[in-house]
C-alpha cells in the first residue's frame, strides 16, 4: 500500500506559539515534503482553497517547487476543484510538473468540499454537477488525444486544437476524488478511473457499499481489478505514544471542527465525539505507530482493499515541528508495519 501526506497548507497559529507569516508557512511546506520524501513516502498531495487561513490556492505552483526539491515522491494535487477551473489550465499545468519532476506528477480532481472557488471564478452553484461532469469529460479527452475536438455548455468549442505540453507519463494518472454520493463512485468506475475517497468522519467501514457500487460499475464497464485502485483520505496524526499524539492534535482539531461546523450546521466538537471517532471503526486515525498501522489494515480490510492511504494534519493546526516529527514516524514506523 502506497502511504503519503496530504496538506491544504493551513496556516499554523493557534498552537504554535506564535504566528508565523505567509511565507515562512510557505517554506515549511516544501519542508514537510522534502522530510516526507526522506521519511520514505510514496505521495504528497495538495489541496485546493480559495478562502483565508490556507494558502493553496495554486497548488500545481507548489508541487512544482517540491518537485524541484524532490527525487522520487510522487506529487498529486488533492483535489483540484475542477468544476471551477478550465481543463486546459489544468491539464497544461500538471504535464508541466510532470516533466519538471521526471514522471512524478499526479492529480486527484474533484468539486472540492468549500464553494467559494464557484463565485470566484464566474459559475453558478447550480450548475455544480453538470460543470463537473462536462470538465471531467474534455480532461480526459485532453489526455487522451494531442489534438482535441469538443463542444460543451460550459467553455468555447475546441476544433483540432492541440494541447501543451504532453506529460512525460502516458496516460499522466487522474483520479477521482469523492465524498459520499453514489453517484461520484459509479462515475469513476465506469471511467475506470482510481478513486479516492475522502473519510473525515463516521466508521469507515460504512464507506464498502460505495466502494463495491465503484468495483461493479468498473467491472461492468470492461476495467479489470488492477485498474480500479482504491484510496482513502482522512485526518491523522502519530506520535511516540497514544497519549501523546491526543494531547497534540485533539485542541486544535476540536477548534478547526467546531469552526467548520458553525457554516455546515454541525454540533461542536466534543472530546466524547473524538474518542468514538478514534476507535476501532472510527474514520481517525490519531495515536502511536502501531495503533494507526493497525488501524490502516483494518480499514483496508473492511473496503476490500486499498492501494493508497493518505494523511491529512492540517485540521489541527499544529505546528511545523510536530508536523516533521510526525510525518518521520508515518514513514519509519508506520509504513514497515503496513506492508511489512
Amino acid at each position: 500500500m502506497e502511504i503519503g501526506i496530504d496538506s491544504f497548507a493551513a496556516m499554523f497559529t493557534k498552537n504554535s506559539g506564535h504566528n508565523i507569516n505567509d511565507a515562512d508557512a510557505m517554506a515549511q511546506l516544501l519542508e514537510r515534503i522534502v522530510q516526507a520524501e526522506q521519511s520514505g513516502l510514496d505521495v504528497f498531495g495538495i489541496g485546493e482553497h480559495h478562502r483565508k487561513g490556507f494558502l493553496d490556492s495554486a497548488p500545481a505552483l507548489i508541487l512544482t517547487a517540491a518537485a524541484a526539491r524532490t527525487e522520487r515522491i510522487r506529487l498529486t494535487s488533492a483535489v483540484t476543484v475542477l468544476s471551477a477551473a478550465d481543463p486546459v489550465r489544468v491539464f497544461q499545468n500538471f504535464a508541466t510538473l510532470d516533466l519538471i519532476s521526471r514522471g512524478r506528477a499526479e492529480m486527484v480532481v474533484g468539486r472540492g468540499s468549500f464553494t467559494d472557488a464557484f463565485p470566484l471564478f464566474g459559475y453558478n452553484l447550480q450548475d455544480y454537477d453538470e460543470l463537473f461532469t462536462e470538465k471531467l469529460e474534455l480532461l480526459l479527452d485532453i489526455r487522451k488525444n494531442e489534438f482535441v475536438t469538443w463542444s460543451g455548455k460550459f467553455r468555447a468549442p475546441l476544433k483540432n486544437q492541440p494541447v501543451y505540453p504532453r506529460p512525460l507519463q502516458d496516460p499522466i494518472p487522474i483520479w477521482l476524488g469523492v465524498g459520499g454520493t453514489p453517484e461520484s463512485f459509479v462515475r469513476a468506475g465506469s471511467l475506470g478511473l482510481p478513486l479516492m475517497v475522502a473519510i473525515i468522519g463516521g466508521e469507515t467501514h460504512r464507506f464498502r457499499p460505495l466502494v463495491d457500487l465503484y468495483r461493479e460499475a468498473g467491472k461492468r464497464a470492461g476495467y479489470s481489478p488492477e485498474q480500479l485502485k482504491v484510496g482513502i483520505h482522512s485526518l491523522g496524526y502519530v506520535a511516540d505514544t497514544t497519549e501523546k499524539a491526543i494531547e497534540d492534535f485533539y485542541p486544535g482539531y476540536a477548534a478547526s471542527m467546531t469552526q467548520v461546523g458553525k457554516e455546515r450546521g454541525w454540533p461542536p466538537m466534543t472530546r466524547g465525539r473524538f474518542e468514538a471517532q478514534r476507535g476501532a471503526t472510527g474514520a481517525l486515525l490519531v495515536g502511536s505507530a502501531e495503533e494507526v498501522a493497525e488501524k490502516i489494515i483494518r480499514h483496508a480490510d473492511a473496503l476490500g482493499g486499498v492501494s493508497r492511504f493518505t494523511f491529512q494534519m492540517d485540521s489541527a493546526e499544529l505546528p511545523h515541528e510536530k508536523l516533521m516529527q510526525s510525518i518521520e514516524l508515518i514513514g519509519k514506523r508506520v509504513m514497515p508495519l503496513v506492508n511489512g
